[in-house]
């Protein structure tokens, strides 16, 4: 069974699981979902922050990349919940919406500090659309929204 899915207004990102401590309103977690397999095998899960601005495209993205073996543990709407969620969350890995209504994950990707998670930029856009800008950006790669999948995550994580 699924934990439930909790929001903390003030931080504007959404996240799931259960808090291993609550110290002050401060939520902690793993940065990798542990779990055991049915043969009694303990594993880790990459665990994944989603950020787009589109709750119908976070629920499927959630819903793909948990059935491929990852732990999504956020989402976020916009670039500030982004990056308060990144901050408290510790992520593996970040999927990040170029297109943000408060600004664009460019920005995101320039107000990271060192120690950032690798971010994966996505954007129902193709990537020749952003001229360059993805090399520069700092982000491991680009996934269009219509081709994500857990192997296309891998392959840039390598």
């Amino acid at each position: 069974m699924r934990p439930a899915r909790r929001r903390d207004p003030s931080a504007g990102f959404h996240f799931c699981g259960t808090p291993l401590a609550n110290k002050g309103g401060a939520v902690s977690h793993t940065s990798q979902d542990v779990h055991l397999s049915y043969d009694g095998v303990v594993e880790t899960r990459t665990t994944v922050l989603i950020v787009d601005d589109h709750p119908s495209f976070r629920a499927c993205a959630r819903a793909i990349l948990e059935a491929d073996g990852f732990a999504v543990i956020g989402e976020a709407e916009d670039g500030q919940g982004a990056l308060s969620a990144i901050d408290t969350l510790t992520p593996d890995v970040v999927l990040l919406d170029v297109q943000l209504p408060d600004m664009d994950g460019f920005a995101v990707l320039q107000r990271l500090g060192t120690g950032a998670p690798p971010v994966v930029l996505i954007s129902s856009r193709d990537a020749c659309d952003y001229d360059g800008m993805i090399r520069g950006s700092g982000a491991r790669g680009f996934i269009s929204k219509a081709e994500l999948s857990g192997s296309a995550i891998r392959s840039l994580l390598r």
